[in-house]
């Protein structure tokens, strides 16, 4: 952080910003020394700063006549390549901090795909976790009645992230659609039957999949047979798992805010079925599981604890597929000591900075989110290209292409790793590459 200390002094309290930022510059050093035309042009104090921040009232009445009020945001971060692309969390612990992370780390996520897309982020302190259909309708209109002022197929294209699914996507569209007065491809992860892209809501859990195997290649093994811990238990978790049987691996975990469960004998197809019926449909908690299978541990949430008991059990890999900062420096010494030695991130930056220096010392296989996730934003932008040609691709087709972006990325950062002299290195190998793709991108356009 060195380079650029007036973002600690210019925003004090954005934490998750500050970790976003520090974990980039400490990769990408090497590039600035080898091109001191970046430092010249102001590279790091531009990238760092927002180029718009839209924050703005959302009030809306509950089902009793209440009048609430929340606060929306939109983090337009870097355009250089694209029109800005991230999704929308509506979630209590939503902050300038976070979206600002997540704005940051998807600047280069989305460099990454090779589709031209450029990086935001978005939200509400809103939860919808309790409220009826018409509420959360309600809030939506009300959050689009200002956003949709902002965003625009060739200008802004927001998506779905935590708390804000196919019902909200579809309540946040035709609030859109009826303001614009025009159909069009303004928010992606919509359905099936109006836009939407198959393998949508499967992307980002198969892509930190695929993005595992092919780390795994690289030392002539696979995930077969392997025993795979995935924390979560929303579409990225679900998906991770399913894609982790399809390819003969075993997983044996996903989680909660409420606890996590732990299964030894493997979670299978019908078992996955139950988390699905679980979370998706009955909106309950991970604990029902074990009504239905007893042989599986559950181990409430312990603020007490140090440590997430999840990442505690013995196993080959893990997949954090949950949110930001859920392994501390412990777990990380836990999944080591326990035999994990392959972490393909799931969720945005789940791994604290001690945490990672613990995976680069012992020189595991470890996929950072903003390439290991990069699997969901790809299938956003095809459904993108889908929208624009006014056509729909076959699940084979859009797997297919899936498959072959995380075969991609994880070249991408391989040979970008091996290039600056740090073979394996795959943290590096994602920050430089996305870095210098954005970077040569804005250098073109000018002081902009």
């Amino acid at each position: 952080m060195d380079e650029i200390p007036f973002v600690r002094e210019r925003d004090p309290h954005e934490i998750e910003f500050h970790q976003a930022v520090a974990e980039v510059i400490a990769s990408i050093r090497p590039v600035l020394d080898r091109n001191p035309e970046y430092r010249r042009q102001g590279i790091l104090e531009r990238l760092v700063e927002p180029e718009r921040i839209i924050m703005f009232r959302v009030p809306w009445v509950d089902d009793q006549g209440q009048v609430r009020v929340n606060r929306g945001y939109r983090i337009e971060m870097n355009s250089a390549i694209g029109p800005y692309k991230g999704g929308l969390r509506f979630h209590p612990s939503v902050n300038l901090s976070i979206l600002k992370f997540l704005a940051f780390e998807q600047v280069f996520k989305n460099a990454l795909t090779s589709l031209p897309m450029g990086g935001g982020k978005g939200g509400s302190d809103f939860d919808p976790k309790g409220k009826s259909d018409g509420e959360v309708m309600r809030f939506c209109q009300s959050f689009m009645a200002e956003l949709f002022r902002h965003i625009g197929p060739n200008t802004d294209v927001p998506a779905g992230d935590i708390g804000v699914g196919a019902r909200e996507i579809g309540y946040l569209f035709g609030m859109y659609k009826k303001l614009a007065n025009e159909f069009t491809g303004v928010l992606t992860g919509k359905s099936l039957n109006w836009g939407g892209s198959l393998i949508r809501p499967e992307a980002t859990g198969y892509g930190s999949v695929y993005f595992a195997a092919e780390m795994l290649k690289t030392r002539g093994d696979s995930l077969e047979g392997k025993r795979c811990l995935v924390s979560g238990s929303g579409n990225v978790a679900q998906f991770t798992i399913q894609k982790l049987i399809e390819l003969g691996a075993r997983p044996v975990s996903f989680s909660d805010s409420s606890g996590c469960i732990y299964d030894e004998q493997g979670i299978d197809t019908e078992k996955l079925q139950r988390l699905m019926q679980i979370k998706n449909i009955n909106r309950g908690r991970v604990r029902e599981y074990v009504e239905t299978y007893p042989d599986a541990i559950y181990a409430p949430l312990d603020t007490a604890l140090s440590y997430n008991p999840l990442w505690n059990y013995p196993a080959d890999c893990a997949f954090p597929s949950a949110t930001q900062n859920e392994i501390n420096e412990q777990d990380a010494r836990n999944l080591l000591d326990n035999g994990v030695s392959v972490v393909s991130e799931g969720a945005n930056m789940p791994t604290t900075p001690e945490g990672v220096d613990l995976f680069m010392e012992k020189k595991i296989l470890y996929g950072p989110g903003k390439a290991a996730n990069a699997g969901g934003v790809s299938v956003s932008g095809l459904e993108m290209a889908q929208n624009s040609m006014r056509l729909n691709w076959s699940r084979s087709e859009v797997d297919g292409r899936l498959q072959e972006i995380m075969k991609r990325i994880h070249r991408m950062c391989a040979d970008t790793a091996e290039q600056y002299g740090m073979a394996g290195n795959y943290v590096a190998g994602a920050n430089i590459a996305g870095f210098v793709k954005v970077v040569n991108a804005m250098i073109d356009q000018g002081v902009v």
